[in-house]
């Protein structure tokens, strides 16, 4: 993709005889676009793009770029989609992990989640060449798939391209798993995604452990409890590391940053699986 700021002037020829493209951005943040061949001149005001019409421009510029300057494919978007529960009342809590690391990562790269969009809380911006869509469900846990099945098929995403970031039962606190796909495990919010992608349960998913409940506990209870000092600086780590395998994961595909990642992973339970909590 060719990226132009305002004032740059962008152009290619096809050919002897042939058109001439020229794009140009003004200072009114409208796109130009530009064609000549021989006596003839076309001129069209493209769009202007502002809010929601960010996104429209960037398909559009790299359609524009394909076709006029090069050969090569836009980069296929990410969402990725924390589940948890909305309202302060459940801030801090277990079971708001997924919540957690979609925060971590959008101040980590700097988008904002200033928009309501699908019934999220929901931020898009870059990661280097990447588009990056990122959302927080506001349905509550256990209908996070009307909010995430709406999203993904609004941006006509694949499901391989839909991360969802959830919380786990099944590892310790603080160690983190990214899988490709899997089944729900009794998570609420994971079944009604899969509901929502009519079944389909081949999606990416980063799971964040948070430990068993203690003796008898009721999980319901335990998921719906805040950290205490010792689970919370585990978590706060795993969100650094969860932060680092997503940017890495963009930067380098799924495939690899996921087999790097989960061997660190392995070793970290391995580590920490019997200290307490």
């Amino acid at each position: 993709m060719i990226v132009m700021n305002r004032g740059h002037l962008a152009a290619t020829a096809s050919g002897e005889g042939r058109w001439v493209h020229i794009c140009f951005i003004d200072d009114d943040d409208t796109l130009w676009l530009c064609s000549l061949k021989r006596n003839s001149i076309c001129l069209f005001r493209v769009s202007a793009f502002r809010g929601f019409a960010f996104l429209n421009y960037y398909y559009m510029l790299n359609r524009l770029s394909r076709r006029c300057f090069s050969s090569g494919a836009a980069p296929l978007p990410w969402l990725f989609v924390g589940l948890g529960n909305p309202g302060d009342k459940y801030r801090g809590t277990r079971h708001n992990a997924g919540f957690e690391m979609i925060d971590a990562f959008a101040e980590s790269v700097g988008i904002p989640m200033d928009t309501g969009h699908c019934k999220a809380l929901f931020g898009k911006g870059f990661v280097g060449d990447i588009p990056v869509f990122l959302a927080k469900p506001q349905t509550y846990m256990n209908l996070s798939g009307e909010s995430t099945g709406p999203l993904a098929a609004y941006y006509k995403l694949p499901l391989n391209h839909v991360l969802v970031f959830h919380d786990d039962l099944n590892l310790p606190c603080g160690v983190l798993r990214l899988n490709d796909k899997g089944g729900h495990g009794s998570h609420k919010g994971l079944k009604s995604v899969i509901y929502h992608f009519r079944g389909n349960r081949e999606f990416p998913r980063l799971r964040i452990g948070i430990g068993r409940p203690p003796g008898q506990m009721d999980p319901k209870a335990f998921l719906l409890q805040k950290f205490n000092v010792t689970a919370r600086q585990r978590i706060d780590e795993a969100l650094q590391e969860g932060v680092d395998a997503l940017k890495l994961l963009l930067s380098q595909g799924y495939d690899e940053s996921a087999k790097r990642f989960n061997k660190e992973q392995k070793y970290k339970h391995l580590r920490v699986q019997t200290l307490p909590v």
